[in-house]
């Protein structure tokens, strides 16, 4: 029976476990020295890229200003809304003076020629009598010697009488009157009508004055327009008793009906 020896390999140099450690030692030195590198790269590069951030790109130069502290106390009040704005003054109007534009003299017998342009604005010897000392406005009322230097604006002026309205009612005493057939017969048939047989009636309102006249006309209700001015007509030649209030004549309104019948 054979026996077989197993041999021990020989022991490879630089290969034990003390030159494991040395290399583990000496890579773990070579990886910190390198690391330390890297981080101190890192660190300078970070730093020096603001430098040269800020040299090549200079930021701009803020100005500081100092605000001041205002108080409300300190500003004025504001205008208030309800001030009343007191009004302008009145203009000062010169009232005018009624005479002729000259004023009155003493009359001295100097030669046109001779006389100052001065006083060529003076009365002449036929508007003495009726100049006043500062001059008129040129208005002739017909009687300057009676209103020298009286104000145009103080004068009487009669307004015109107001004119009444034809719903209006009116109280008097007395009616104005009028002859209705001699109206009636005064009413001249339109041609038109008579060759068409139109017939019908024509309310009339008339305005009659105090002289008896009438002043206006206006047509109230009509059947066919054809009539009306014909009967207008009829109405404004008619002279009428003017109606009487407390004794005095006055100006009232009065509906006149004007029939159209053919015979």
């Amino acid at each position: 029976m054979t026996t077989a020896v197993a041999q021990t390999p020989a022991t490879l140099p630089g290969f034990g476990a003390s030159a494991f450690k040395d290399l583990i030692r000496k890579n773990t030195r070579k990886a910190f020295y390198t690391t330390l590198a890297i981080l101190l790269l890192f660190g300078m590069s970070s730093c020096s890229y603001r430098y040269i951030e800020n040299w090549m790109f200079p930021p701009p130069q803020v100005v500081r200003v100092k605000l001041a502290k205002v108080s409300l106390d300190m500003l004025a009040p504001p205008p208030s809304e309800n001030q009343d704005v007191p009004p302008p003054p009145p203009p000062t109007v010169v009232p005018p003076v009624s005479g002729p534009a000259v004023r009155a003299g003493m009359p001295v017998a100097v030669p046109d020629a001779l006389l100052p342009e001065d006083l060529k604005d003076f009365a002449s010897v036929k508007d003495i009598n009726v100049a006043s000392a500062v001059g008129g406005d040129g208005t002739n009322f017909g009687d300057f010697a009676s209103n020298i230097g009286q104000d145009v604006g103080t004068l009487n002026i009669q307004t015109k009488e107001e004119e009444p309205n034809v719903e209006d009612f009116i109280a008097v005493e007395k009616e104005p009157d009028f002859d209705y057939a001699a109206l009636q017969r005064r009413v001249k048939y339109p041609e038109l009508a008579l060759k068409n047989g139109i017939e019908g009636q024509v309310l009339v309102a008339a305005l009659v004055g105090k002289d008896g006249r009438v002043e206006k006309t206006q047509i109230i209700d009509s059947e066919n327009e054809i009539l009306n001015a014909s009967a207008v007509n009829a109405v404004k030649e008619t002279i009428f008793t003017p109606a009487v209030n407390n004794g005095v004549p006055v100006r009232v309104w009065v509906r006149i009906p004007i029939a159209f019948k053919l015979r």
